[in-house]
């Protein structure tokens, strides 16, 4: 039975690191599994990717533009996958939304609720890994990163913000979460990972 996986956490948290390993580990159970990530996953939803990375935009304009490119991979790319029996394992979705334009921008939690409910219906993750770190740590790792876009560019309130509109989301929705101490070294990191994907 396949299953929809995704990976949350703000810029710097480390999460990108540990996909590699997770797809491992899930293909080492002779799973078969799809690696993406929002926003983009399809050649227009890469096209809006950049468009919201770079270009600036009212924060609504951000928040639709995100569940566009959503609903596009969701038809395009998740949804085929799951129903070939793929584990999906998706670098951010629709938690990353409330996180970033509801917690970050202030944009209402009622209108990202609707939009999600017109674009997802009721499907969401099986299994949601959110890698948290202080916001300290976080800004010091994108300090050393390439040329960052204006989401990386924000400033350590702004990423206070989303951590904590992150850790909401994991206490509303216990079952789904699993929260990743991302200060940890990465041998730990993957000892959790290795723990959590053999509970499957």
């Amino acid at each position: 039975m396949s299953k929809f996986i995704t990976l949350e956490g703000v810029d710097g948290a480390g999460k990108s690191t540990h996909i590699p390993t997770i797809a491992n580990l899930l293909r080492a159970q002779g799973r078969e599994v799809l690696v993406t990530r929002e926003p983009g996953g399809t050649p227009l939803g890469e096209k809006l990717r950049g468009l919201l990375l770079h270009e600036a935009m009212h924060p609504d304009t951000e928040s639709l533009l995100m569940f566009a490119a959503r609903r596009e991979h969701l038809e395009q790319v998740i949804k085929p996958a799951l129903a070939r029996g793929v584990y999906v394992l998706s670098d951010r979705f629709t938690d990353a939304t409330f996180a970033y334009q509801c917690g970050g921008r202030g944009v209402s939690a009622d209108k990202i609720r609707q939009l999600e409910t017109w674009v997802q219906g009721d499907f969401q993750p099986d299994l949601t890994l959110l890698f948290d770190v202080p916001v300290s740590v976080s800004t010091q790792r994108l300090a050393g990163a390439r040329d960052p876009d204006r989401f990386e560019r924000e400033n350590g309130d702004f990423f206070e913000r989303i951590r904590q509109a992150y850790l909401a989301r994991a206490a509303d929705f216990p079952k789904r979460f699993r929260i990743i101490d991302s200060a940890k070294t990465l041998e730990q990191i993957t000892q959790d990972l290795e723990s959590i994907v053999l509970s499957i």
